[in-house]
């Protein structure tokens, strides 16, 4: 099975595009970008909670503190929030107005309060990547695009590690894509 394909900046802004014109927008722009802007799994989109990302006083958290079980490999991990994705967080949350702060962060129609799984979230991302036609994308882009990114501005390598979360260098590595851009900049610092 091929790796989940890196979206490029036009790539995404041409899903966010589509993401505008449809029902729930600001729900599936949210859920796009964490996964874009903080390289969460999935899985860990699916299981937070509102009281993940609000403090008692009702604002953003810069940190996102994941509990073991909401992670894979059963390891908890603090995600970290930049301020552009706090921002669309605020955007979300004003709209989207949750009573109850121990309920899934993002809901579904017919499931308000227990929100997404990760089945109906890959899902749901590989129906939006399909119909705006772009090939090889899947739930795991935003994650793969986030690490890529980063590793394409200098970010290190055990940096990224402990951004994933993950416990071995390999997978970090495994995840970075490289293109042509990167190569010819390379060989200019020669």
């Amino acid at each position: 099975m091929s790796q989940a394909k890196t979206l490029t900046q036009p790539e995404l802004r041409r899903v966010l595009d589509f993401v505008a014109t449809r029902k729930h927008a600001a729900r599936n722009r949210a859920m796009l970008l964490i996964t874009h802007l903080a390289g969460l799994r999935v899985g860990e989109v699916a299981a937070l909670l509102v009281s993940d990302v609000l403090d008692a006083d009702g604002k953003i958290r810069n940190e996102i503190r994941l509990d073991a079980e909401q992670t894979k490999g059963n390891h908890a991990r603090v995600v970290f929030c930049s301020e552009k994705l706090q921002k669309e967080l605020v955007k979300y949350l004003a709209q989207y107005k949750p009573s109850n702060h121990n309920q899934k962060l993002f809901y579904t129609q017919k499931r308000v309060r227990t929100g997404f799984n990760a089945n109906t979230l890959t899902q749901h991302f590989h129906h939006l990547y399909r119909k705006v036609g772009i090939e090889g994308a899947s739930s795991h882009s935003g994650r793969r695009s986030f690490i890529t990114n980063l590793a394409s501005q200098g970010v290190s390598v055990r940096v990224l590690m402990a951004l994933a979360g993950h416990r071995n260098i390999a997978t970090t590595q495994a995840y970075i894509d490289t293109n042509d851009n990167q190569l010819r900049a390379a060989v200019e610092l020669a």
